[in-house]
Formats: C-alpha cells, sequence, structure tokens
C-alpha cells in the first residue's frame, strides 16, 4: 500500500513538470498587431484576430523579414524553445510573430504571453484556420524572407538558440 502511494504521488508530482512559468522571466506583454509590416496590396487569405482583441491581421499580407511561431500553451515544447524565441526578440534584428493554435479560449493565450516573456504580437487561431497552411501540431517555426514568401518551415522545437539564430541567418539573410 505505502508503495503505491509513493508511485501516486510520484506521478502526479512528475505530471505538472513543464507546466509553470519559467523562472527569472520578465513578464510579457499583449503588443498591438499594429506593429505587423503587411502589403496591403493582398485583401485575400486567411484573416486572425490579434490577442490584443482590436485588430485583425491578413497572414497572406504578411512582409518579412519575419520568424512566425505557431504554439499553444498547452504545448510543452512550445514552453521549452519561449526562451531562444526571446533571446531573438531582445536583438530586435528580425519581426517575430506568434500564433496560438488550438487554445481553449484567448485569456488562456494572453496569461501564456504573459508567463513566457513573449514581448511581439501574437495572432489567435480560434477555429483552426491555419491548419492548411501551417500544418498540424506545434510548435512550427517558419521564416518569412524580405517579400513575405516562406523562405523555410521548421517543424517540431527548436533545440537551442544557436539552431534559431543560424536558421535566421541561414533562410532570411539576417546576421543576429
Amino acid at each position: 500500500m505505502k508503495a503505491i502511494s509513493v508511485l501516486i504521488i510520484s506521478t502526479i508530482l512528475l505530471s505538472s513538470c513543464g507546466t509553470a512559468a519559467p523562472k527569472n522571466v520578465a513578464a510579457g506583454k499583449i503588443v498591438s498587431c499594429s506593429v505587423i509590416p503587411t502589403d496591403s496590396s493582398k485583401t485575400s487569405g486567411t484573416s486572425l484576430t490579434c490577442l490584443d482583441g482590436n485588430s485583425k491581421v491578413l497572414l497572406e499580407s504578411i512582409k518579412g523579414p519575419a520568424v512566425i511561431n505557431v504554439w499553444g500553451s498547452w504545448c510543452v515544447p512550445c514552453r521549452d524553445e519561449m526562451s531562444f524565441l526571446r533571446e531573438l526578440a531582445a536583438t530586435g534584428k528580425v519581426q517575430i510573430i506568434g500564433i496560438d493554435v488550438e487554445e481553449a479560449d484567448m485569456e488562456s493565450a494572453r496569461k501564456f504571453v504573459i508567463e513566457q516573456g513573449m514581448t511581439w504580437p501574437n495572432l489567435y487561431d480560434k477555429d483552426g484556420s491555419t491548419k492548411s497552411s501551417f500544418g498540424m501540431g506545434v510548435p512550427v517555426t517558419w521564416y518569412l524572407d524580405s517579400e513575405g514568401e516562406v523562405a523555410y518551415k521548421h517543424v517540431g522545437v527548436l533545440k537551442s538558440k544557436e539552431q534559431l539564430f543560424s536558421e535566421v541567418e541561414k533562410y532570411l539573410g539576417v546576421k543576429v
């Protein structure tokens, strides 16, 4: 009986790993999507609501160079790569845009942005409309060149800052 109790307690403790906010990370902020550079001549495609609740962005109109990171607050690997994205954002060399998918509600997404120290605009894909563009599953990181064309698609978790910075330089031509 004692062994079963220890097993149950251990399982509960281990299953909670990776779900808390990171320590020593400054609070993020909900950034207006009006800072996302767009091409106003593009008028059709997939439009997503900004987490600020005040605007929408047509995905096909986004200009680069930009890194688009597709995430979900429930996704542990998404949490794992946030420190690398924060470091990239701190350089100020390339636009980062987040897209939250498969989220229960917008408030959960906003809470994640604050807890994870995200300081870039984030869009909310309430109904999964980006699945046809971005595919199933998260995380996925897209690299858009200066013309807004997809230069590279990284499926899965970014493993290091060096990997992210190397991909930004290789696919976007931006030295970070």
